[in-house]
């Protein structure tokens, strides 16, 4: 797993390392304020701690499923496909967890070190009502428009 940012002393996960002037915004937008960046980064810290979870979770029911793959010598062949399917949804899952909490872990860090809101792709703002909507977002709406559509 990446390594998670740790915030600095009691209270600090309420505030961002970096002033909120310093972040860039679209023309439209106001700047964010401490209390949009505080609660962008509790959401953030909070989906890193509930995924580090996760993917333990999941690392031991796979780690099980494995162990047991041996165990089934005399089974049908359904209770052998039963088990594949199992141990594929269990790594199937456990891989979006580490994706999610990755992205989560990446944006936290952008938050920290001032990069945060920026595209990049073209180096624009992203926007922020975007960002608190999906504060994990790494790429502007243009150009995550044309990355889908490849």
């Amino acid at each position: 797993m990446a390594a998670v940012p740790r915030s600095r002393g009691a209270g600090s996960s309420a505030r961002p390392s970096v002033p909120p002037q310093r972040l860039r915004v679209r023309e439209n937008e106001k700047p964010w304020t401490v209390k949009e960046l505080a609660t962008v980064r509790a959401e953030l810290e909070a989906d890193i701690a509930r995924l580090q979870k996760e993917i333990s979770v999941a690392e031991l029911d796979l780690a099980g499923l494995m162990r047991d793959i041996g165990d089934g010598a005399g089974d049908d062949p359904a209770d052998a496909g039963t088990a594949t399917f199992e141990r594929e949804q269990e790594i199937s899952l456990a891989n979006n967890a580490r994706e999610v909490f990755e992205q989560s872990a990446r944006a936290l860090a952008r938050l920290l070190d001032g990069s945060y809101g920026i595209c990049e792709s073209c180096g624009s703002p992203i926007g922020k009502n975007r960002l608190l909507a999906f504060p994990r977002a790494t790429l502007c709406m243009t150009c995550k428009s044309k990355q889908e559509r490849r």
